[in-house]
Order: C-alpha cells, then sequence, then structure tokens
C-alpha cells in the first residue's frame, strides 16, 4: 500500500539543538499543489555602473570584450562571461538595446532609469514606475514581502545618482538594503516585541487611517477639481498604505520560514566586497527558495562615482583602481584588460547566483530558475555611453523564454520591450510598459 507523508515544503529535522532544511521530496509534491493556486514566477533584476570593457576588434584586448563572438547558437563567450559557458543553454546575450530617451542624458543619469525608461528634461528627472514594482503591485501580495530591494550603497541616493532601482507608481525611490545582517533579520528573524504588541501597533495604524480616511471625505468636497485631483492621489498612497497594513496583520499569524546559515557571512561589508556580494546573492536565493518574496533588484553600486560604497571594491579586490576610474581607462594602454578583469569578477558572482537557482527544484516544475526571468547590465555600455547596453537575460524556460543565444538587435528597439516581455511572462500582464513598441519576440519559445 502506497504511504502519503504530505510533508509541507518547509518541513526542517530538529534536535539537539539543530535544524537541518530537508531537501525537496517526491512526497512533498501534493502539499506544494495544495499550497499554491499556481506555480509561483519570479523576477530579478542585477545592475551595474558604468558599462563594460569593449576593446577595438582586432586590438591586443579583444578577447576582454564583453560581447561575445559569433550570433545565434554560434557564438563564444570572451574572457568576461567565460563562467556563463556551463549555463549557455540558460543564457540569452543581447546586444544592441538601450533606453532610446536615455541616450539623450548625461553619461552618469541613466542608473535611475534602468527599470523605468524615463526621461530627463531641462536637467530635472521625473521618473515614473520601475518595471519591479508593477509585478510587486500585481501579486506582491501572495507574499510575505511584496519586492525585495538591495545595492551596495542603501537608502536612496539623489536623483540621477540614485542608490535603488526600484520606484513607486508616483515614481518615488523606493529605499534599498546593503547590510546582510538586516537583510536576514527582516527575511527571516524574531520580529522585536511581543506578537500582542505588535497586533496592537498594526490596530493602531490602522485606526489612525480609519481616522484620515473618514475625515478625508468631508475635506474633498471643500476643494477645486485641480486640488481634488491631488488629493485622490494622496488619497491612493493612504489606501495603499491601509492595504499593507492589513497584509500584515495577515502574515502577522504566519511564522517566518527558518533557513540554514551555514555558509552565510552576514557580518560582510564594503570591506569586504567578495563576500558582501556573494551573501546579498545568497539571501535573494532564500528569499525566493522561501517563497518571501517573487521580485528582487539589486544595485551593484551607484553612478556617484566620488562617493558610492561600492567605488573601492575593484581595489580591495586587487583590481587596481577604483571603479570609476577603471571605467574611465577602457580605452587606454591596459585599461581594457583591468576593467574586463572587474567584470569577470563580477560576472562570476552573478553566475554563483545562477548556478544557486538551477541546482534547487521547484516543486514539480523544474528549477529555481527554470521559473525565474533574471536580467543583468548596465546603462552605459563604455563610460557615458547610453547605447548598446550589455545585457544578460537568464532562467524563466518554465515561463516561455528561450535561451542559448547572442542576439544583435536594432538599435531602434528600445529596452523597454524586454521589460514589457518580462512583464508578460509574469502573472503581470499589460499592453506596453514605457515607449514599448511590443515584445521582443526573439528571446521567446
Amino acid at each position: 500500500m502506497k504511504k502519503s507523508c504530505q510533508l509541507n515544503r518547509r518541513t526542517f529535522l530538529r534536535g539537539a539543538g539543530v535544524t537541518l532544511a530537508l531537501p525537496f521530496l517526491d512526497c512533498m509534491a501534493e502539499s506544494v499543489k495544495a499550497a499554491k493556486s499556481g506555480q509561483a514566477k519570479r523576477m530579478c533584476t542585477v545592475y551595474f555602473p558604468y558599462g563594460a570593457a569593449m576593446p577595438k576588434k582586432g586590438s591586443k584586448d579583444a578577447h576582454w570584450h564583453w560581447t561575445p563572438n559569433g550570433e545565434g547558437r554560434d557564438f563564444k563567450f570572451n574572457e568576461s562571461l567565460k563562467s556563463l559557458e556551463p549555463l549557455r543553454d540558460q543564457v540569452s546575450v543581447l546586444t544592441g538595446l538601450s533606453h532610446i530617451k536615455g541616450r539623450k542624458m548625461g553619461g552618469h543619469d541613466t542608473a535611475d532609469t534602468f527599470l523605468t525608461a524615463a526621461e530627463l528634461k531641462d536637467g530635472h528627472l521625473n521618473n515614473s514606475v520601475s518595471a519591479d514594482q508593477i509585478v510587486a503591485n500585481q501579486i506582491g501580495e501572495q507574499t510575505r514581502y511584496s519586492s525585495l530591494v538591495l545595492s551596495t550603497d542603501g537608502g536612496v541616493g539623489e536623483p540621477t545618482r540614485s542608490s535603488t532601482l526600484s520606484f513607486s507608481r508616483n515614481g518615488q525611490p523606493i529605499p534599498s538594503l546593503n547590510q546582510p545582517k538586516l537583510v536576514f533579520e527582516r527575511l527571516f528573524g524574531v520580529d522585536p516585541g511581543s506578537l500582542q504588541s505588535q497586533r496592537q501597533k498594526l490596530k493602531n495604524s490602522e485606526s489612525m487611517l480609519d481616522l484620515v480616511l473618514g475625515h478625508s471625505k468631508s475635506l474633498r468636497t471643500r476643494l477645486g477639481k485641480h486640488d481634488q485631483a491631488k488629493f485622490d492621489e494622496y488619497l491612493d498612497s493612504v489606501r495603499q498604505i491601509e492595504k499593507r497594513v492589513e497584509r500584515s496583520q495577515d502574515w502577522l499569524k504566519i511564522p517566518k520560514p527558518e533557513v540554514d546559515v551555514a555558509g552565510l557571512h552576514l557580518n560582510a561589508d564594503d570591506n569586504t566586497p567578495g563576500e558582501l556580494m556573494k551573501t546579498m546573492y545568497d539571501l535573494i536565493f532564500l528569499a525566493f527558495q522561501t517563497d518571501s518574496t517573487r521580485v528582487a533588484t539589486y544595485q551593484l553600486g551607484n553612478m556617484n562615482g566620488a562617493t558610492s560604497i561600492a567605488g573601492k571594491f575593484p581595489q580591495l579586490l586587487g583590481f587596481a583602481n577604483h571603479q570609476h576610474k577603471l571605467a574611465h581607462g577602457w580605452n587606454k594602454a591596459g585599461g581594457s584588460e583591468a576593467l574586463g578583469k572587474w567584470d569577470q569578477f563580477r560576472v562570476q558572482q552573478f553566475t554563483y547566483f545562477l548556478e544557486r537557482l538551477s541546482n534547487t527544484a521547484d516543486g514539480e516544475n523544474g528549477t529555481l530558475l527554470d521559473n525565474t526571468s533574471v536580467l543583468f547590465g548596465s546603462s552605459n555600455s563604455n563610460t557615458h555611453n547610453n547605447s548598446n547596453y550589455p545585457l544578460l537575460l537568464a532562467g524563466g524556460s518554465k515561463m516561455g523564454f528561450r535561451h542559448g543565444q547572442h542576439h544583435r538587435l536594432d538599435k531602434d528597439i528600445p529596452l523597454s520591450n524586454l521589460l514589457v516581455t518580462m512583464l508578460n511572462r509574469l502573472d503581470a500582464q499589460t499592453d506596453s510598459f514605457a515607449d514599448s513598441t511590443g515584445e521582443l519576440t526573439e528571446v521567446l519559445s
């Protein structure tokens, strides 16, 4: 007689003070099916500033060029991307794409728009909602956290030198986290205070919102049409807070998942950049594995060369120069090799992240990578050049993506076409995004 263990996906072995996570077992499948209305789909974006090494063809440093040799399936990675070779069937290299509006902007002004495609006009950036937050707004309520926003610098930075890739529906920057220990505590730590205390805080928040919304009705009738429109926008923001309070109350009843912390360097900081970047990737992986969130962004340095914490990373890792200086020296003697080695390091870290996703089962439907679309790239090709972004798209084979190719795309195709394609492969269907003209069918199966 066949037995059914019906184990929960987050079952752990416990004893003598030790907690050991079980691998995914066949007998967990029914529990997974019952727990999900459908297969979880995820989106992750990783950004790096100042572009990549792109030396002239035929030069002695040509092997450090970011762009592979060859096209279609008949391509060969150069040194910068070589670590991706074992994953080539799960990665697409995209050449030629950029934000068309961004080409007119300053070379240091485009990080803020990587996921928004907004435009800098008359020296002012009126940003718009980022693609990740469109997903978060539509499917975020299905997880404890609607999105995970990370960077090396933390906070929001400053306009056109932001320290976050994520922007709200009103174009406001969403603060990023940059300390592994704080990220871990938020995802998996025990919340401070008793459950009763936490419930009371949320109840107080709910009561305050009730009072604000009640007063708003009488106030709105006394406003002119223009002020009513502005006031309605404000109320919309308040309602979003109200929804978050309600969601927090629901999630308070559910314990946070327990995870194995072996191998995590939670004390890593800007003086140990290798460990810091690896640990942040580990935390995104764990957030996806435990279904704590399905949306993540990670910015590997902002465009403020003078003050960005990540500026010193190459020097600390033995790559000779400050990150900004490395980027500026790409076309000088030895400069392409120096920048190429820095590119290589960042791609090796990214490969590590993809391998973790690829080696982890995701229920009965493939791996975490099969159900996660991952975009990796920059908003410069080389320093101050805002066209032909270096871009990699990985994962999502169970979401309709097809990989294993190097695509040379027309320069008139906006990067927004890729973003709308990613949105449509998630549960965030949309006809268009920013200046998109359609889907990027080249990456679809």
